[in-house]
This record gives C-alpha cells, sequence and structure tokens, in this order.
C-alpha cells in the first residue's frame, strides 16, 4: 500500500470512529424545537423553553448536569445562532441545546440504533490526481453569508473570509470558503455526483491553512458527508449559492449506507 493511501485509510478510520462515538452525530436519537411555553418533551427529562435571547431549562426534580456541575434551578443557555451547541447530562445520555434561528434539544444516546448498526462510511478509491492545487483570495472584509438548510425554512449564517480559485482539466473554478479549524478553510459544495452517488445536499472539504501566497491544497479524497447525511435530527446548511461543481468529484465519501 502506498503512504498516500495509508495515510487517506488512517484518515478515514478516524473519521469513522468520531462518527460512531457514544454521543456522536449517529447517536442522535430526537430533535424538539422550544417555544415559549415551559414543557415537557418526550423522554427528556426536565422543562424546557427559550425566549429571543436564550433557551431555559427547570429540572423539576430530575438529575441533570451542565459543564460538571448539577443543575438545581432554573438555567439559561444564551448561544450564537449557527454556532456549536452546549450539552446537558442526563444519566449517559447527553442533551444538545443549540441556536439554529429559533432554539432546539436533541438527544445523543449511546445505545442508538444507528451507533450499533454503523459499518463505516462507502467511498470512492483514494487518487492522487484528485488532490489539486488552488488559491485563496481573501475578501477585504469577511462577509456574513446567509445558506438555507436540509430543514424547510430554517437559514444559516456563516462568515467567508474569501474564495478558493483552482482548475480542473482546463476549466476555472471558484468557490466561496467559510472559517474552517485551525487557520484552514471549509468548503460546502455539491457536484455532478450528487443525488447519485454522493449524498444530493452537500459535502465538506476541509482545507488548510491557505501559504503566504494564498496556496492551498484540495484533497477531494477527504470530502465529507454532513451530519444530515447520516440523521434526519441535523439540521446542516446547502452550499452557499455558487458552489456547485459542474463535473462530477469522483472521490471522498458517497452516499451512507445508511441512506442506501
Amino acid at each position: 500500500m502506498s503512504t498516500f493511501t495509508q495515510e487517506w485509510q488512517d484518515w478515514k478510520t478516524r473519521r469513522e470512529a468520531d462518527l460512531a462515538a457514544p454521543h456522536g452525530w449517529l447517536a442522535l436519537v430526537s430533535l424538539d424545537w422550544l417555544d415559549e411555553t415551559p414543557r415537557e418533551y418526550p423522554g427528556i427529562p426536565g422543562r424546557w423553553w427559550q425566549d429571543e435571547q436564550a433557551a431555559y431549562v427547570d429540572p423539576a426534580g430530575a438529575s441533570l448536569a451542565h459543564e460538571g456541575e448539577p443543575i438545581t434551578e432554573v438555567h439559561r443557555f444564551e448561544l450564537v445562532n449557527s454556532g456549536a451547541g452546549t450539552r446537558v447530562l442526563s444519566g449517559d445520555v447527553e442533551i444538545e441545546v443549540a441556536r439554529r434561528s429559533g432554539y432546539l434539544i436533541r438527544v445523543h444516546d449511546p445505545k442508538a440504533e444507528a451507533v450499533r448498526a454503523f459499518h463505516g462510511v462507502p467511498a470512492y478509491e483514494p487518487s492522487p490526481s484528485w488532490v489539486l492545487q488552488g488559491r485563496f483570495e481573501p475578501f477585504p472584509e469577511p462577509r456574513p453569508t446567509t445558506v438555507g438548510a436540509v430543514v424547510e425554512g430554517l437559514s444559516h449564517v456563516y462568515t467567508a473570509p474569501g474564495v478558493v480559485h483552482f482548475t480542473h482539466e482546463g476549466a476555472s473554478h471558484t468557490l466561496t470558503a467559510f472559517n474552517g479549524k485551525d487557520g484552514g478553510l471549509s468548503i460546502l459544495f455539491t457536484d455532478a455526483t450528487s443525488g447519485v452517488t454522493t449524498y444530493v445536499a452537500n459535502r465538506s472539504l476541509p482545507v488548510g491553512a491557505p501559504g503566504p501566497d494564498g496556496t492551498v491544497t484540495l484533497d477531494f479524497n477527504r470530502a465529507v458527508n454532513l451530519p444530515c447525511a447520516f440523521t434526519d435530527f441535523a439540521t446542516c446548511p446547502l452550499p452557499p449559492a455558487g458552489n456547485h461543481l459542474p463535473f462530477p468529484v469522483e472521490a471522498g465519501e458517497k452516499i451512507p449506507y445508511e441512506r442506501g
């Protein structure tokens, strides 16, 4: 096995382990949207509600904890829209609180059937031909960019620092990039395989931090599905306008077995 293939296989193994983590995306078993009326939700301890700024939980006698501390009275969660959620521990399950325009709660249960049944993610065989060089062009100022979501009527707002230019088979292409991890970028895209061999709504391509001259590496072998490809309890964003590639990207993850 070549070093290139081995490194990809090691990456894939880590990726699948993350997906199948006890409280990961495959562990989702419910999603409920909060409203202004404090209420109980099926299978979820406590009473939950929201207002325009925050979500709230009254433990109502249940044993709940947040960030290592027990919740003994009404607790307030004020989160960034489209940002990271926070988690409330209840026994061996985690109740995620997130803000997606309004607030939602969803349960991550390590005993979820999807975790027990998971046997990996189908993917194209890795090929160095899908490692392309590009150039990052920053905007004068990062642009708030509104995109749709897999949930009808929902939208997300992300910060786009710029665009990535690259060529494929002699043609030039440009993709809007969002901020990624460790100074890198994240590109949501669809292509000619979307809805055929890859998930219809989107895939995500992580890109390392640009070099001093803006050079970036686009390794489409590491294009991954978003959580919505695996579960109906995710609210994933759709790619921004223009992020459709008119050719088939026959690299990266395919439609999950669970959706086949």
